[in-house]
């Protein structure tokens, strides 16, 4: 099963994240299949890129957004 799903890559204490497609069963900052975008929790408002083409065609061949990640899809369509 694909997730679509955060992978962290910042410093410690500071958080900075990727908005990925990855295989559910790799860990978090393992291998992925694609990069579709970006959530960074440190400025202020939060900032989110989202490549929405990306993520509807994902969604559609069967992809699940994880709780969090469908969150920010929905805040950065706003």
């Amino acid at each position: 099963m694909v997730k679509i799903r955060l992978q962290r890559v910042g410093k410690k204490k500071a958080p900075f994240y990727h908005i990925v497609v990855a295989d559910s069963r790799s860990p978090r900052d393992g291998k992925i299949v694609e990069q579709i975008g970006t959530y960074n929790p440190m400025t202020n408002p939060a900032t989110i890129i989202v490549d929405n083409e990306k993520v509807a065609t994902w969604i559609k061949n069967g992809a699940k957004p994880t709780d969090t990640v469908k969150a920010l899809i929905e805040k950065a369509a706003k």
